[in-house]
């Protein structure tokens, strides 16, 4: 198949297009490596991919130096045209849209980056879909969309109305526009809410990166809830496993699906959504134990209250992803975070 990944410079988008030239799949990776968090980063990533950064212009596809299957194309998602352009010359089978403008806090300052990457950004690929079709779009969402609910775990049958940031917000707009124009346009999506990633070549906006950072140099954590947050933390490769087995699974019509009592995963039209976590959260304290464990050195800790925007407790209900693609994420969060440790410590040779 040929598959365009967006968002192919970022953590996950990263991993995603790896696992796909693995096995030998056709890949076109997207991504405006803009300036969120260190680019070098972002073109590390690249690097490892084959794409030189030297090569890189924008709108002109780079051949990569290690994957004869793998182009890169640096393009922002809200330029319709470039989008346009590429989608009419490609013609691909699916599209794995991963490209956001991710990180919870960083909303409550920048607000216009959500609605312009996020929002923007997915309907200019919708309207690709749409007029350039394809067999499959699948595109990532956040557990974050659940905000204020309580009632756990949480499944995705159940609504989740109550966001309490502009990122939840902007990825539930997201699935509302995705559902939308499969229910117009016929067109199979799937929408995937992810859980806490973490792993090698992780965000350092993230508590991983900023945790091991910090302890390595000696200054202090700060630890927010006092450490009573909990999270469903997911190692990159179980949610690369779940991504990879969605592409290959269109979303179909569910002929049971009850107008009169509509279950919120599903539709009449060809679009669903799944949580992919691991299903068991673990408290912050938990976590950074894990890491302190992985570093052989305690962390100094400073504890704080909540922060605004962000939510008390996440945890998957992954029944429907184990159902219907046959998968349950299991590594444990001891094994991730010391592989994320190992790469750590090569990539910054500390």
């Amino acid at each position: 198949m040929k598959i365009l990944v967006t968002g192919a410079a970022g953590f996950i988008g990263f991993h995603v297009v790896l696992r796909l030239l693995d096995r030998n799949d056709l890949v076109v990776g997207l991504d405006n490596i803009n300036d969120y968090y260190d680019r070098s980063l972002k073109y590390g990533r690249l690097n490892a991919s084959g794409v030189e950064q030297s090569a890189i212009e924008y709108g002109k596809p780079v051949q990569s130096k290690t994957y004869q299957n793998y182009r890169f194309v640096k393009i922002d998602l809200t330029d319709k045209e470039a989008i346009d352009k590429l989608f009419a010359q490609e013609k691909f089978d699916n599209v794995c849209h991963l490209a956001a403008q991710a990180g919870v806090r960083y909303s409550l300052t920048n607000p216009h980056a959500y609605i312009s990457a996020n929002v923007v950004g997915t309907l200019n690929i919708l309207e690709a879909c749409r007029f350039y079709p394809v067999k499959h779009l699948a595109y990532a969402s956040s557990s974050s969309v659940y905000g204020l609910n309580e009632n756990m775990p949480f499944n995705a049958s159940r609504a989740a109305d109550h966001p309490v940031s502009l990122y939840a917000a902007s990825k539930k707009s997201c699935e509302t526009m995705a559902h939308t124009y499969s229910s117009l346009f016929n067109l199979s999506a799937t929408g995937l809410r992810f859980f806490t990633v973490y792993g090698p070549w992780g965000r350092p906006d993230m508590a991983l990166f900023i945790f091991v950072k910090s302890i390595l140099e000696d200054r202090a954590i700060e630890v927010f809830n006092r450490g009573a947050m909990k999270r469903d933390f997911t190692y990159i490769d179980d949610i690369v496993e779940g991504v990879v087995r969605v592409i290959d699974a269109p979303a179909a019509s569910d002929p049971n699906f009850d107008p009169a009592n509509p279950d919120c995963a599903t539709s009449s039209a060809p679009h669903r959504i799944y949580n992919i976590g691991r299903g068991s959260p673990a408290s912050l304290i938990e976590f950074i134990e894990a890491i302190e464990n992985a570093l052989g050195k305690k962390a100094i800790k400073n504890y704080l209250p909540i922060q605004a925007g962000d939510v008390p407790a996440t945890f998957a209900d992954t029944s429907a992803l184990e159902r219907d693609m046959g998968y349950k994420p299991s590594v444990s969060i001891q094994t991730g975070v010391d592989h994320f440790v190992r790469w750590y410590r090569e990539f910054y040779g500390v």
